[in-house]
Parts: structure tokens; C-alpha cells; sequence
């Protein structure tokens, strides 16, 4: 079920495919320009189209809202408090400042930073059901400072929204839900609709629709990035419980069947016995189905050298998540150049990281933990460089700016600063 090999330096081993767009680009295109033209109709006919419902009103209403979080429950909501609290205060001490810097000669620079007015965040629908996604999400946007959080989510037939994801959103301090999901939805959050107002920037994974949708509007809104299949890997050495690896393997591997689960060690003892704990802890696991074709399809247990290869190993690799379950774990972080998060020694678990602990769980897949890094709030801010010349520093630094434009030879650029300068010592 699950592969088995020995590293001996092979490239690709554990090499991933690649998520292509290409083919569903057609379709997707004119889905989105038809939302461009038709705005709140185009919505409701793709709607009943694809999600078999007509739809009213796009909006969930404040009262559904308050309904919702009625019915999930108190035990459910204190979570979502809990979970919300620990996910913002990580958040909070991430949050930038504007900086200024003053020279000697007067002159100041400095940066300004300042939150995005919307942003649009996408909930899947269907078999998926994330309400710890709309926490991760919406809280670092909230904790930016975005004045206006609009979500978007697939109806069921009902025309309804699952009442964990409605509850999550206003536990989250989301400011407005519509239920569409879909290339359209993404289309009208790019391009607005008579009911959906148009966002400066999206987030949240979906289906290859989605994905599609979100890389072909970027440019007209930001995206944040195109997520792949969810991912882990395992660095353990004998010391390591092999019933909590194979658990934590499992925990990925029930996502989807195309997730990725790979253990790397250096004990021919704990890949024996982690292979055992999958197959027997698989027999009883509610998504036995998906677990098997994930283990087939990703799943895969190396043997290297040492934990040294290892490290070299997982840093190629580049993981999603990464846990260290070693006898002295925190070594080895410090070599930890590319990984999505690190759980580091034999409780850390992976899903402790999905809930409750606080870092971001919306995390760089396919190997893109090389360049991206987790979201938060830096995803949610844009930056504003600050620039004031004093009389004296612009004296100082004019004769090298008209040398340096006319090496360009942008004379424009020389002369707006000849003229100022002739005006200097005219006075």
C-alpha cells in the first residue's frame, strides 16, 4: 500500500506532478466573463447549473448568521472562541508598524503600512468542510486591520450554508457571506456583482475550478497563492513512537487521494513498525478508501544514511508540514531551511497545528515552501515607501541624481532636478 525504498541519491524520488490549469482554462475563461457582463445573474444561473438550487438572495442575512451560531451548539462555539483567541494572539505580534527615519540633513524616509480595503476570502463546499479555514483565513485580515472581510462559499441543494462555516465566520469577525461558490464566485469577487462587491485581493483553497479562476485573475486582485494536495513528512529516528507516525502520516493521507505522507529515518526498526501501524490503523479508519489510494498514489517510506541526509533530503522536498521526532529534536531545527510549518518532537502533532495552537495552517504546498511562506498578516497589508527632502539633502544628493538619469538618458528626469537646483542658487 504504501511505497518503501532506500535513498541512494536517486532526484527524483520523491518528485511530485505538477497541478496543470491548462485544459480547464477554456471553460473557466468564459465563465468568468459571463459573471463580467451578467454580474448577479450569471451567478444564479451557474448556481442552479452546477450546484442544483435557484437562488433568492445571494446574502446571508445577520439573522442566519445569529441562527447558526445558536444551532452549532455552545461546546462547538467555546471552541471556535478558544481556537479564534489563540489563532489571533500568534497573529497580533506579527502585526508591522510604519516606520519613519530622519537624517541629519532633514530628510526623512520611512515606510507606511496600511491594510487592503476588502478582501475576499473562498470556503469550499461539498465534501469539504473546513471552519478551522475560515479561522485561519479571515482572523490575520481581521488583525491587519481590513476594514471590509467578504466570504463566499458553494450552497447545498437547500440554498443553505453549513452552520459550522457560518458560525466560524462570525466567530472570525467575517463581515458579509454569499452563498456562491465556484470560478463564478471568484469571478465576481475579481470584477464585482450588483450584490458582491468587487476585493482587492483573494484567498482560500477550492477545486481545480477555483484554482484555475484565481490564477487567471490575478493581476486584476491579488490571489494568494494556487494550493496543491496537502502534504507531510516525517523525520524520525529510532526513538521515535511508531504508532504516533503512522497516525500523523494517516492524518494527512484522509485529505484527499492525492495527499502526501512520507516518513524519512535512518532505522530500519521504525520503518518496519510504522508500516505495520499504517496498515493496521488504516483497517479501522472511517476514510479507509481515501487513505489507501493517498498511500498508493504519495505515500512513501525512505531510509537514508542519517538523520544528516535526511535533513538534506527534506529540504529538497520542501514540504507543507514537517515533523521532527527525534531524540533531541531542536537540533535539527535549526537546518530546517524549507518547510511549510515545523512540529517539532513526538506531541507536536500536525493537527494541533489545523486547530487550536495558533500559527497559520494555510500553508505553501507542491515544493513552494522554497519561495512562499505561511499566510498572515503581511498578506493582508501593503506597504508605502515615504520620502521628504529638506532643502539641504535635496542640494546634496542633486548633482549625482542628474549624472545618474542622464547615464539612463532620461534628460527629463535630470532637468526636474536642473530646475530646482537653478532655483537654489538664484536665492
Amino acid at each position: 500500500m504504501i511505497n518503501r525504498v532506500k535513498y541512494n541519491g536517486q532526484s527524483d524520488i520523491l518528485k511530485r506532478g505538477s497541478l496543470s490549469t491548462e485544459a480547464f482554462e477554456p471553460a473557466v475563461r468564459a465563465i468568468l466573463q459571463d459573471v463580467k457582463n451578467s454580474g448577479d445573474e450569471a451567478l444564479r444561473d451557474y448556481t442552479e447549473r452546477f450546484d442544483h438550487v435557484r437562488l433568492g438572495a445571494l446574502e446571508v442575512s445577520r439573522e442566519e448568521m445569529q441562527a447558526a451560531c445558536e444551532h452549532v451548539g455552545e461546546d462547538f462555539m467555546r471552541i471556535l472562541r478558544e481556537a479564534a483567541e489563540r489563532i489571533r494572539a500568534y497573529h497580533s505580534i506579527q502585526k508591522r508598524q510604519s516606520l519613519m527615519y530622519n537624517e541629519p540633513n532633514g530628510n526623512l524616509t520611512g515606510m507606511m503600512i496600511r491594510p487592503l480595503d476588502r478582501v475576499g476570502l473562498y470556503v469550499p463546499g461539498g465534501k469539504a468542510l473546513y471552519p478551522s479555514s475560515v479561522l485561519m483565513n479571515a482572523i490575520p485580515a481581521v488583525v491587519a486591520g481590513v476594514p471590509e472581510i467578504v466570504m463566499v462559499s458553494p450552497p447545498a441543494r437547500d440554498g443553505r450554508l453549513d452552520e459550522r462555516i457560518l458560525a466560524a465566520a462570525a466567530v472570525a469577525g467575517v463581515h458579509r457571506v454569499f452563498r456562491v461558490g465556484g470560478a463564478q464566485a471568484i469571478a465576481a469577487l475579481a470584477y464585482g456583482t450588483e450584490s458582491i462587491p468587487r476585493v482587492d485581493k483573494i484567498v482560500g483553497p477550492g477545486n481545480i475550478y477555483v484554482a484555475t479562476a484565481k490564477k487567471l485573475v490575478y493581476g486584476e486582485v491579488n490571489v494568494d497563492s494556487i494550493a496543491g494536495p496537502s502534504e507531510i513528512l516525517v523525520l524520525a529516528d529510532d526513538s521515535a513512537d511508531p504508532e504516533f507516525v503512522a497516525a500523523d502520516m494517516l492524518s494527512q493521507a484522509e485529505h484527499d487521494e492525492m495527499a502526501g505522507s512520507v516518513l524519512i529515518t535512518d532505522s530500519e526498526t521504525l520503518a518496519d513498525q510504522v508500516e505495520r501501524e499504517i496498515a493496521r490503523q488504516t483497517q479501522a479508519a472511517p476514510r479507509r478508501a481515501i487513505i489507501e489510494a493517498a498511500l498508493t498514489n504519495r505515500g512513501m517510506i525512505i531510509l537514508v544514511d542519517d538523520l544528516a541526509q535526511g535533513v538534506r533530503l527534506a529540504n529538497e522536498y520542501a514540504p507543507e508540514h514537517m515533523e521532527i521526532c527525534t531524540r533531541e529534536p531542536m537540533t535539527w531545527v535549526p537546518q530546517i531551511r524549507h518547510a511549510g510549518a515545523v512540529f517539532v518532537g513526538n506531541y507536536s502533532t500536525e493537527p494541533m497545528g489545523d486547530y487550536m495552537a495558533g500559527p497559520n495552517h494555510v500553508l505553501p504546498t507542491g515544493g513552494t515552501a522554497r519561495f512562499f511562506s505561511p499566510l498572515g498578516v503581511d498578506d493582508y497589508i501593503k506597504r508605502t515607501s515615504l520620502l521628504y527632502l529638506s532643502r539641504r539633502g535635496f542640494r546634496e544628493l542633486g548633482e549625482d541624481v542628474m549624472a545618474f538619469a542622464e547615464a539612463e538618458k532620461l534628460f527629463a528626469h535630470a532637468n526636474a532636478v536642473r530646475v530646482r537646483l537653478a532655483r537654489e542658487e538664484e536665492s
